[in-house]
């Protein structure tokens, strides 16, 4: 794969805790305009790996470069700045407030943010008015529109995931890591969530890289599948080659 192609490259990273190596030398390439599926046993470095990605935890060696810049030293905010967005496996949401709110969060360059504008509405309520507006039209997208006035702590799990979703994706990144989008959901929602994300992924052209256990939701919608075991990738190929791979079945299809 040609540099062109590739939205994120990843060299040798590494990551060690009391001597025991989570992440082990993983090298790996994200085609521009893909969805990736990162797939293995628990405990095998799949959240640690996006963890780093992001930049929640720093590598011991090896580079990550995202849109040919390098990301090694940069913090998780000026990541998400250059178009690169996150979801975790438990939604991290602001539970004081609405779902409007909340997705509100996500859009970039928010004037009232600064202490100079905060005193003075008129310098931030029209952009906020058109804030709202998109917040709700991405809402709309992924059906949870109704629940625009509910505070984040009272709606369900699954609707959680989809308030998650929807705020990072006001940020409009040109990738975004899911780690484990429909865990804890029922199955009709979980096709619900994998369906936003083609959507998403031909409306916007945004690029995914999603760690999944339901292997056979995912399987339907990637591209490309990573298998991780014991810190290490150890297959890569599209989802019907994959399954065939004996490496794949011992270490993790056949338990």
């Amino acid at each position: 794969m040609s540099d062109e192609d590739s939205i994120l490259a990843l060299e040798g990273i590494s990551r060690s805790f009391g001597g025991v190596r989570a992440v082990d030398g993983v090298s790996l390439s994200i085609k521009r305009g893909s969805i990736a599926g990162l797939i293995g046993p628990n405990g095998s470095g799949k959240s640690t790996l996006f963890n780093i990605i992001s930049g929640v935890e720093k590598k011991n060696s090896g580079s990550i470069a995202f849109q040919g810049v390098r990301l090694d030293n940069l913090s998780p905010h000026k990541r998400f700045a250059l178009g690169l967005g996150r979801t975790f496996q438990t939604p991290r949401l602001f539970t004081g407030m609405t779902v409007l709110e909340n997705t509100m969060t996500g859009g970039k360059g928010q004037k009232g943010e600064s202490p100079f504008n905060a005193p003075f509405p008129g310098r931030w309520e029209p952009q906020e008015m058109e804030i709202a507006k998109q917040a709700k039209s991405q809402m709309t997208s992924l059906e949870i529109e109704k629940l625009f006035g509910s505070h984040s702590n009272e709606i369900s799990g699954g609707q959680m995931k989809l308030l998650q979703l929807s705020t990072v994706l006001m940020g409009r990144p040109k990738l975004l890591l899911l780690d484990e989008p429909t865990a804890g959901v029922a199955p009709r929602l979980a096709q619900d969530i994998f369906q936003s994300i083609s959507q998403e992924r031909v409306e916007n052209a945004t690029t995914f890289f999603i760690i999944e256990h339901r292997l056979q939701v995912l399987f339907r919608h990637v591209d490309t599948v990573f298998v991780m075991h014991q810190g290490r990738i150890i297959a890569s190929g599209k989802p019907d080659e994959i399954v065939k791979k004996q490496n794949v079945i011992d270490a993790y299809l056949g338990s």
